[in-house]
């Protein structure tokens, strides 16, 4: 398999694991004081900085309120608002809508109804996209606080260097340190050249400043974890903010900092209901990461086994907060359901105990064998508990759980009452359930397709384009609202 398309870390562990880090070699399951299976501490919630003069909050916290939007059932926004493109979007909690189209930044404001854009590239931005740079691309944007937002960034997955034969390609080495994984074999010195490659790609935290301009707030690389120190005491496990002469190296693994196996973000998804709202979840080309302010956990990721004993993580391309909170992980491979504490820093904590999961790391045999790629795109749960899977390559399935630690899962495939419906489902880029219990369906090519509380297929007409690209329900607001992203511009459907 090739590795620079897919993530995977060695280690012959248990299936239920689902994060890693810590040792470029096969080991076995640990226990005791190890810290991927320590209880959660209580903590006081991190500071997520000052917010922003960007709007008002919406009143009552998660309660819903009108928004200052149009409550029109359909509303074209790029048409409205002047919205010449993005590839991505998002809605932070003042209900400003944030815009991505390459390396510009934009937010049409709640207050003004006025598109802004950053004057210049900034950020993971600023000196260009390129193999070289601190990104190749950027990808995805997702609101935060009242007038923040988190941008994606893609870039190249790491390779082993000519000049450090054997070392670890994520291993870190840090200023000072000698790090040697085999006693027999001399060590390996601290590189400023490869120091340079931990800076690419993760998530910048942006925001609008006092004058209405875009901002970036900072590049994220606060980390935090609950553990223990070593007479079990509660504490609090951040890394190091610095690293020789870089203030920040963006996202590392939360258990060891030594590790960079986030680097691409593939995907993110804002909770908009219940106890974590305002919480954002980032997928990558290794596992998803738990932000929350200006602090992440990471991270976490189904994976299966190869015959080599290496765990196979494929880029988390599908993610979705269920009715109950829990967070939908879809990977190119697998899925799982982890339900997530209240406590930020026990997010990679591998406890069952701590993050119960109501599926660890499964896959569906109707579809596939487990080695072969089902490209997950979306995963949702509708209001009556169902789960809907949709897939690039194979379609739209519907879940079943067996039971948390089965493998394999129980898949139906949803073709369609006719020829239309069932070429429209080919292909999925996104899904959204909203609270009246559809399951909206966005396709490579036939538009947006609605499964209704009925389970019967229909178009929705009233939106433009062939090609939806992404999917954002917004229960916040009252009538709740369907932001719909494609490839003709983003439109917006109130009332479900």
């Amino acid at each position: 398999m090739n590795r620079r398309l897919w993530g995977g870390c060695l280690g012959a562990v248990v299936m239920t694991a689902w994060a890693c880090g810590g040792s470029n070699e096969p080991t076995s399951p640990k226990t005791g004081n190890d810290i991927d299976n320590i209880p959660p501490v209580t903590r006081p919630e991190p500071d997520a900085g000052t917010q922003p003069d960007a709007g008002t909050e919406p009143d009552g916290g998660s309660d819903s309120v009108e928004g200052p939007w149009p409550v029109d059932a359909v509303t074209n926004y790029s048409s409205r608002y002047n919205i010449s493109r993005a590839q991505a979007v998002g809605v932070d909690a003042a209900h400003n809508i944030w815009l991505l189209d390459g390396d510009r930044i934009g937010v049409l404001r709640a207050d003004s109804r006025q598109v802004v854009w950053t004057r210049s590239p900034i950020g993971q931005a600023e000196g260009g996209f390129g193999p070289g740079r601190a990104a190749t691309a950027s990808t995805v944007i997702c609101g935060g606080s009242a007038g923040r937002a988190y941008v994606g960034y893609a870039t190249t997955d790491l390779r082993p260097d000519p000049d450090f034969p054997g070392l670890q390609p994520n291993y870190i080495v840090s200023p000072n340190e000698c790090y040697q994984p085999d006693p027999t074999q001399p060590c390996f010195p601290y590189s400023h050249r490869r120091l340079q490659y931990y800076k690419q790609g993760d998530v910048d935290v942006v925001r609008l400043d006092g004058s209405g301009q875009i901002v970036l707030e900072e590049h994220l690389h606060q980390s935090v974890r609950n553990t223990t120190d070593a007479n079990g005491n509660p504490r609090v496990q951040t890394g190091p903010r610095r690293l020789g002469d870089i203030h920040n190296l963006g996202i590392r693994n939360s258990n060891d900092h030594h590790f960079d196996e986030d680097r691409s973000i593939l995907s993110c998804v804002t909770v908009m209901h219940g106890r974590d709202e305002g919480d954002v979840y980032v997928g990558s080309n290794h596992g998803v990461t738990r932000i929350r302010g200006l602090e992440y956990s990471s991270h976490r990721h189904p994976v299966w086994l190869n015959e080599k004993g290496s765990q196979m993580a494929g880029y988390t391309y599908g993610l979705g907060i269920a009715q109950d909170g829990d967070v939908l992980i879809a990977n190119e491979w697998m899925f799982g359901i982890v339900t997530p504490t209240p406590h930020h820093g026990d997010w990679d904590n591998m406890d069952k105990r701590v993050n119960r999961m109501k599926v660890e790391s499964s896959y569906l045999p109707q579809l596939n064998s487990i080695s072969e790629l089902d490209s997950w795109r979306g995963f949702q749960q509708t209001t009556d508990g169902r789960y809907y899977l949709g897939s690039k390559d194979h379609g739209l399935w519907e879940m079943t759980i067996a039971w948390a630690s089965n493998q394999a899962q129980t898949g139906t495939r949803l073709t369609g009452a006719n020829a239309e419906q069932s070429a429209a489902l080919q292909n999925i880029n996104a899904l959204a359930a909203t609270g009246d219990g559809s399951l909206y369906i966005g396709t490579d090519r036939s538009g947006l397709w609605r499964l209704t509380p009925l389970k019967t297929l229909e178009k929705v007409a009233d939106v433009s384009g062939s090609r939806v690209r992404q999917l954002i329900h917004d229960p916040r607001v009252t009538p709740a609202a369907l932001y719909v992203l494609t490839d003709s511009g983003l439109t917006v459907l109130r009332g479900n």
